[in-house]
């Protein structure tokens, strides 16, 4: 069955058009809140994240590279936030090494995200 809306349901039943008018407004006053609330989330600092970031991921690009991209940050600028060399976040990002939960939590609080936001699959 097709969605209707309500002006186009038979005149014999009113009341059925009347419920989903109100089922309509109870909808939109759904939403309304639901937009008011992330609105309330983002204004007291909660992050958006773009789409083409987990687009990127979802597609197949090292979750971490992608993370550090987006935070606009060097392979330089990472290592040495922490600690770490640059060709063993190299190592990391191209899948040539694991690396340590320490260093997986050090980038994670680098990049301010959580460590399963950037380990690989």
């Amino acid at each position: 069955m097709q969605n209707k809306s309500p002006q186009d349901l038979p005149v014999r039943a009113p009341r059925v058009r009347e419920q989903v008018q109100q089922l309509a407004l109870a909808e939109d006053r759904d939403d309304i809140a639901a937009t008011e609330a992330a609105e309330d989330r983002r204004a007291s600092g909660e992050e958006y994240i773009p789409f083409s970031l987990i687009d990127s991921i979802i597609k197949g690009e090292n979750a971490l590279r992608a993370w550090r991209s987006y935070r606009g940050m060097t392979l330089e600028a990472l290592a040495e936030q922490t600690g770490s060399r640059k060709s063993a976040l190299s190592d990391l990002e191209n899948g040539k090494a694991q690396g340590k939960p320490a260093l997986w939590r050090k980038l994670a609080d680098a990049l301010n995200v959580t460590v399963d936001e950037i380990l690989p699959e």
